[in-house]
């Protein structure tokens, strides 16, 4: 399937070009209906008119869920913080930042953002290294885990990190920003812009 390339789109129109349609029908039982009739009937009922916080919020509602997780980098802390207490007018809310544990980068041999410091504190050792925590996406999911969350929301995880925590999410999970430290968060600006779109 090459659909990125197609100018035609006559599948808008009713067209199956593939021969999966069957078994794909039988795949929407259960939760996966239930969450097809819901994000549908948001998209129906308030076309344009709700910005995607309000749409989470009104389907995590008639998704009956009750306890939202939100998966945070320390670089968003503002923005999680006044996310968090949006959605806890609605929720009970659980948030973990990307931190969390403290793991230092030297503990999996990870390449470091900052150059390592030593400091001779004339210890037993004599050097002491200055710790760098690494991304903790792992931990992050087994923490929301912990709280039996029905949905988690990712908020500015690195690229890959985003990937490790949903794989060990047991909840669902959804993006309400994505990690582009160079375009405030907003990767689309790249093909936006004529000077992003040529380094592409």
């Amino acid at each position: 399937m090459k659909c990125a390339n197609c100018n035609q789109k006559e599948c808008y129109k009713g067209k199956d070009c593939t021969k999966i349609i069957e078994s794909v029908k039988d795949a929407y039982n259960e939760e996966a209906l239930k969450s097809l009739k819901v994000a549908t009937a948001i998209e129906s009922r308030y076309y344009m008119q709700k910005t995607r916080i309000q749409e989470l919020i009104l389907y995590a509602k008639e998704m009956g869920y009750t306890n939202l997780g939100v998966a945070f980098c320390i670089g968003l802390q503002t923005e999680a913080e006044l996310i968090c207490d949006v959605l806890s007018k609605h929720f009970t809310v659980y948030s973990v930042c990307c931190k969390v544990c403290g793991i230092d980068k030297s503990y999996f041999e990870l390449e470091r953002l900052h150059k390592r410091i030593e400091i001779d504190t004339e210890s037993e050792n004599g050097v002491e290294s200055e710790v760098e925590a690494m991304c903790n996406p792992i931990g992050q999911a087994t923490l929301l885990n912990k709280e039996h969350t029905d949905l988690n929301i990712i908020l500015g995880l690195c690229i890959g990190h985003d990937i490790l925590f949903t794989n060990h999410s047991d909840a669902p999970v959804t993006t309400l920003a994505v990690k582009d430290r160079v375009l405030a968060h907003n990767p689309l600006g790249a093909i936006y812009s004529r000077y992003h779109l040529n380094r592409l």
